[in-house]
């Protein structure tokens, strides 16, 4: 079967593997979709200390079922599903306590496991252990629901930041994550959504899309006096990051509102992770500062049922499809910014 293989920075390779054999307590799927992502960019372009080439990398996983292990019950050859990213063991204080998204011994597929960019996998034993495999509805197809993890991690950033009724939202980042949190934020009530973004070109293909209630600029304009101008200079009551920006972060803290939340939903770069922060801003104006970090298997289920019931739609957040033969050109398409969600088929 075709794989890619992560070996070094620069260096993934298509290569002929073997089937892999399922063994107890696994699932072997066949691989229908598996979407890419900013991640998947920073692993090809500097690799990732959690990654032991070689590896076979993509995380954003769907499939059938073609093989059941000894031991597993309860699915049938097959079955379409959805595989969970993160994979929390299940038994540390922060998964005992519901804190599963920053379990102190997670793993990762296509990181500690073989991931999605191959014909066939694996589904390691510590997914089932956790429940991390999810049927797909009958109602959505296999692409579409490639999207529920990164939509999971949507869920739990705006979860932690408390997105509700009424609020007024700002967006900063046009990518797919970007999109993401828009649509979700519609769903779970914001009265209005802002998008910000430093590229013209992304921001205007996102918003085309997603219908943001403004699209800002911000190498055109000052973003924080446009929020500030279009919320009669209040802010916004909740800003999220999801861009790997510090300036972003910066901005968030003055263009939200007093007593308003912030998400620094998006990482910064592991060589320049340090931000100025005016702490008497945060002190004064009572604003609360989140981290929000992957997601639990509850939250791709919780994804699925969203995708599936229309309250966050993903079809037309898939602008590219590829087949695995392409996968550097599907990974350099991510990088360029020029499609919002880029799915491989293999």
């Amino acid at each position: 079967m075709l794989v890619a293989r992560f070996y070094a920075p620069g260096d993934i390779r298509l290569e002929q593997a073997p089937e892999p054999a399922v063994g107890p307590g696994q699932l072997k799927i066949a691989v229908a979709n598996c979407s890419t992502c900013g991640t998947d960019v920073k692993i090809s372009r500097h690799g990732h200390h959690h990654i032991d080439p070689p590896r076979v990398i993509g995380h954003e996983i769907t499939g059938r079922i073609s093989e059941i292990g000894e031991g597993v019950t309860g699915w049938s050859e097959g079955d379409r599903v959805q595989v969970i990213a993160a994979i929390p063991c299940g038994a540390c204080h922060e998964c005992e306590a519901g804190r599963m998204p920053v379990c102190s011994r997670q793993q990762s597929m296509g990181y500690h496991y073989d991931g999605g960019f191959a014909e066939s996998m694996i589904i390691p034993e510590a997914v089932l252990a956790v429940d991390g495999v999810n049927r797909v509805p009958e109602n959505i197809d296999l692409a579409e629901a490639s999207l529920a993890e990164p939509l999971a991690c949507v869920l739990n950033g705006q979860e932690i930041a408390g997105v509700g009724e009424g609020d007024t939202v700002v967006v900063m980042g046009a990518g797919p994550i970007g999109c993401l949190h828009v649509r979700l934020a519609r769903a779970r009530g914001a009265a209005r959504v802002f998008l910000v973004d430093i590229n013209r070109g992304r921001l205007d293909m996102s918003a085309d899309v997603v219908r943001p209630d403004a699209a800002i600029a911000g190498e055109e304009t000052d973003a924080v006096a446009e929020v500030l101008r279009l919320t009669g200079d209040r802010g916004a009551d909740v800003v999220i990051t999801a861009a790997a920006s510090g300036r972003a972060q910066e901005d968030a803290l003055r263009m939200v509102a007093r007593g308003g939340r912030v998400s620094f939903f998006g990482g910064l770069p592991k060589d320049n992770p340090i931000i100025q922060l005016d702490s008497n801003l945060v002190h004064y104006r009572e604003i609360s500062i989140f981290g929000a970090n992957g997601s639990s298997p509850a939250h791709n289920r919780r994804a699925l049922e969203l995708i599936s019931t229309g309250a966050v739609p993903v079809a037309d957040l898939i602008t590219e499809r590829m087949s695995l033969s392409d996968v550097h050109k599907a990974i350099e398409t991510v990088a360029s910014g020029t499609a919002i969600k880029v799915t491989i088929q293999p």
